[in-house]
């Protein structure tokens, strides 16, 4: 795993994103149509 952590910014644009289906400062939860999308 990680240490980088999402700045406020980079926040903010992802959730605008519609695959995005919930973003913390660590983790980002993609929806299932990105998941059988991609």
């Amino acid at each position: 795993m990680s240490n980088k952590f999402f700045t406020e910014y980079q926040i903010k644009n992802l959730s605008q994103n519609k695959y995005v289906q919930t973003i913390s400062s660590k983790s980002i939860t993609y929806t299932d149509e990105f998941k059988r999308h991609f």
